[in-house]
């Protein structure tokens, strides 16, 4: 099932920073994006590798929506080669096995699983940017929200046409460190900033943003990086901050994400100087037995108990006046939990 790309001229993708020049035949970095003859051509339109129901969660989405359900689609390729990728068997190969699917067949899917939300996730969804553009104006037809699970690696206008169908975003942040990006991940050289410039876009058009960090051990886990990440995310205002444990895949041997390591970066984040105005939501993911529960700033109150993927929303009330934001259940205070 091909479809003409919209970010090609001359030669050369423009969706992300790689601006990857094609020869007819051939492909991108990411391995999905191709040329025929001198048009852009998408072999792996409508690709899906996974189809599946999670709690939102997963994602990881805490603020948004808790306790809902969502459908995630995943896909094949990425314009990244993260050497400790944990979903490799089918973000670094174009040959993951999947079924052709058309952009209905997503809202179908969604329709009958009462999903109230899309999440474009797994692999990289940007560089199917042409088939999230085509579910996701699909999807707010239905009145679907779509969610965008991503390492926010694309180019200015790609990324405007995308974020202004999104309504919630996890973004990765993988590290503080262009040189990292360029030598280590496998980005262009200016892939750091374009991910800065991609999350500051989205909080910037009202799309609900959280961010994610992997802290992978030997790479990104030093107190100088992880304070640079930490003083990047309190400037975008008191939004989500996801520290996740890596564990040893793909060609990363490293011993896994020590749990005391991400605790310990945590309470030091919520801890910095204006860090209960501007950070006061750092999160610990992927170690056991974790409690993640979102206080009331106001009361101090529990609004949202989480252990794993049970969630306990008992202490949100439901939002007044057309407001998009639950309120506490114990003080009335406006939350920063989106609805």
């Amino acid at each position: 099932m091909n479809r003409a790309t919209l970010f090609f001229d001359e030669g050369r993708c423009s969706l992300c920073p790689h601006r990857c020049a094609i020869p007819s035949g051939a492909f991108g970095a990411c391995g999905v994006r191709g040329n025929k003859n001198g048009k852009g051509l998408l072999p792996f339109y409508g690709h899906v590798t996974a189809l599946a129901v999670d709690p939102i969660e997963k994602k990881p989405l805490f603020h948004y929506r808790p306790g809902s359900m969502i459908l995630s689609a995943g896909f094949c390729g990425c314009n990244l080669r993260c050497p400790f990728c944990q979903n490799w068997r089918i973000s670094q190969s174009a040959s993951a096995p999947g079924k052709q699917i058309q952009s209905g067949d997503v809202i179908s899917a969604a329709l009958h699983e009462d999903s109230p939300s899309i999440a474009y996730t797994y692999s990289e969804p940007l560089v199917h940017a042409e088939f999230l553009l085509d579910c996701m104006a699909l999807a707010h037809q239905h009145g679907i929200a779509n969610v965008l699970v991503t390492n926010g690696c694309a180019n200015s206008e790609a990324a405007r046409e995308i974020l202004s169908l999104t309504d919630a975003a996890n973004i990765d942040l993988k590290c503080f460190s262009a040189d990292t990006y360029a030598e280590v991940l496998g980005g262009a050289h200016d892939a750091l900033e374009t991910v800065l410039e991609f999350i500051r876009l989205a909080c910037s058009m009202g799309v609900h943003v959280e961010i994610t960090t992997l802290v992978v051990p030997g790479l990104n886990d030093s107190a100088a990086e992880l304070d640079a990440c930490a003083d990047f995310v309190s400037s975008l205002g008191p939004i989500p901050w996801h520290l996740s444990a890596y564990h040893p895949d793909y060609h990363w041997n490293a011993p896994p994400t020590d749990p005391a390591l991400l605790l310990n970066t945590a309470r030091r984040a919520r801890a910095r100087p204006r860090a209960r105005e501007k950070l006061p939501f750092v999160y610990t993911g992927n170690i056991g037995g974790e409690e993640n529960s979102t206080a009331c700033p106001h009361c101090g109150a529990i609004l949202v108990r989480r252990k794993g993927y049970k969630t306990d929303i008992s202490g949100l009330a439901a939002p007044v006046d057309g407001e998009s934001y639950y309120r506490c259940a114990r003080c009335g205070e406006k939350s920063s939990v989106n609805h």
